[in-house]
């Protein structure tokens, strides 16, 4: 096997991403990205149907959504480190594999105790793979051709939700409901092919031995508490007391799990990580803004099947311009990294998108979709799209060779983990003022409107927070390494084979 690209990069030498196998092997880590994201809001619309044909009950519904993110956050930093202790390419075939299963298990479901199931496991699934596939991108890539491999990444992260909503609507409204869930194997196909091509074998049997077991499990009950406590935190009450014990709970494991890290010779999370340039202000900045984009979409889509009347599909269609929009920033936010840095196009984009929120917030009973809707939506995937981008690659910079998964999996589990939270606080928003409003005598469609209204002023309030603290983040031009130097073994010794 020889050297990608045909030898090492560098002054005179062709970029890895300029060669043909180094745009391949970027389109198979973005189909990654996409395929996991997607599928934490292919669902949504979906919902209706599968309450009707599995006998779920309204409590238990949510959990189709909620168990792929419970499961999504809980294993994401034992993903990343398993990336990172046993090989990348290893633990991406495996995720991946655990996730097309899932998928075929999940679309044949009888039961919402099957249903349920399958999604908890493709959240697994997920975990192992989002942050093994990031972690090869800023290996692979050097240089320039990293910073453009980023803004692709972003790109296809910020389009990744809106296009399982358009996704779910066409397929729940086409061949029906399950096969929002039997799409994914002829992808998982792909990823598992293309991994094995071209990534090479780089397992690293040693650091087994010295794998952090007590971290392991502290780190993973931890975040699985926390995220089940945000998850059931709008059914069961923020005052209740299982509501605080629980979130109380977490914070204890967490704790001793830094406690754990900070004594081990070999710890699961080496705290020195956070003195990485960059790294912290993005982790923290995501966590926040992602907690008002993410309920974007959840409450805009709700807002415009029982408030406006759409249909699945037509709900889909509204977000195509988000999407293009948030294509096109991302080539763009990409371009200019190098230039003006990470700091100030994160804060233009949390400005922009909390800018975009407070349109979409303004929207009425009688709401058109030109008129009311499409200005916010563009907007915020302009916003979205230098988030994204400038967010990742700034979470990535400096980051050694041998900690990028868990690098990877910082920057997922701050995204995934803000998700769960702004849902929870902002669905018990809503839910405050839409029955005060119906108790008051006000018709179904104002109270929900209202309801909704007060949610995005929310989920905007936490994206300007994010703003706020990105002005003290480090401002980054993507530096991971010299321009000289040779891309990861992790794709150089699988390159050109027979």
């Amino acid at each position: 096997m020889t050297q990608l690209a045909d030898g090492p990069v560098g002054p005179g030498r062709l970029g890895f991403l300029g060669t043909g196998r180094g745009r391949i092997v970027l389109a198979l880590l973005c189909l990654v990205a996409f395929v996991d994201l997607v599928d934490a809001s292919i669902v949504n619309v979906a919902l209706p149907a599968m309450k009707e044909d599995l006998d779920f009950s309204q409590q238990s519904l949510q959990w189709v959504p909620s168990g792929y993110l419970l499961t999504y956050g809980g294993f994401m930093l034992l993903g990343g480190r398993f990336a990172d202790l046993l090989g990348r390419r290893r633990v991406l075939v495996a995720g991946t594999a655990l996730f097309g299963v899932a998928s075929v298990l999940g679309g044949l479901a009888q039961n919402e105790q099957t249903m349920v199931a399958a999604r908890l496991a493709q959240g697994l699934g997920a975990a192992l793979m989002s942050p093994a596939a990031l972690s090869v991108l800023t290996t692979a890539f050097v240089g320039r051709d990293r910073a453009a491999a980023l803004g692709v990444w972003g790109g296809v992260a910020g389009a990744a939700s809106a296009i399982g909503v358009l996704a779910g609507g066409a397929l729940t409204d086409g061949p029906g409901w399950r096969w929002v869930m039997w799409v994914n194997p002829p992808a998982v196909a792909v990823i598992v092919a293309g991994a094995l091509w071209l990534l090479a074998d780089d397992r690293r049997k040693a650091a087994v031995r010295t794998f952090d077991l007590p971290g392991a499990v502290l780190v993973t009950g931890g975040m699985l508490l926390l995220v089940y406590a945000l998850v059931e935190a709008p059914e069961k009450g923020w005052g209740t007391a299982r509501t605080w014990t629980s979130i109380a709970g977490a914070l204890v494991l967490l704790a001793l799990f830094t406690a754990n890290e900070a004594r081990s010779r070999n710890p699961l999370l080496p705290l020195s990580i956070f003195k990485i340039r960059g790294l912290p202000g993005a982790d923290v900045a995501q966590f926040v803004a992602m907690a008002g984009f993410i309920a974007m979409f959840f409450f805009l889509s709700l807002y415009m099947q029982l408030v406006l009347h759409y249909s699945p599909v037509r709900t889909g269609l509204a977000y195509l311009p988000l999407t293009v929009a948030v294509g096109a920033g991302s080539g763009l936010t990409a371009g200019l990294i190098p230039r003006v840095g990470t700091r100030p196009l994160i804060i233009a984009g949390l400005l922009v998108g909390a800018a975009g929120m407070g349109l979409l917030a303004r929207c009425p009973v009688e709401g058109g979709y030109v008129r009311d809707l499409l200005p916010g939506l563009v907007v915020v995937g302009v916003g979205l799209a230098l988030v994204f981008v400038a967010v990742t690659t700034a979470a990535n910079a400096g980051v050694p060779a041998d900690r990028a998964g868990l690098a990877a999996a910082l920057i997922n589990a701050s995204s995934q983990v803000g998700g769960a939270l702004g849902l929870a606080v902002f669905s018990a928003m809503a839910t405050s003022r839409t029955d005060d409003l119906l108790a008051a005598g006000a018709a179904p469609a104002v109270a929900l409107t209202e309801g909704f209204q007060r949610a995005l002023l929310g989920a905007a309030a936490f994206i300007v927070a994010a703003a706020v603290i990105a002005l003290r983040a480090t401002n980054t031009r993507g530096e991971h390494q010299e321009e000289h130097d040779a891309p990861s073994p992790a794709v150089s010794e699988a390159a050109e084979r027979a």
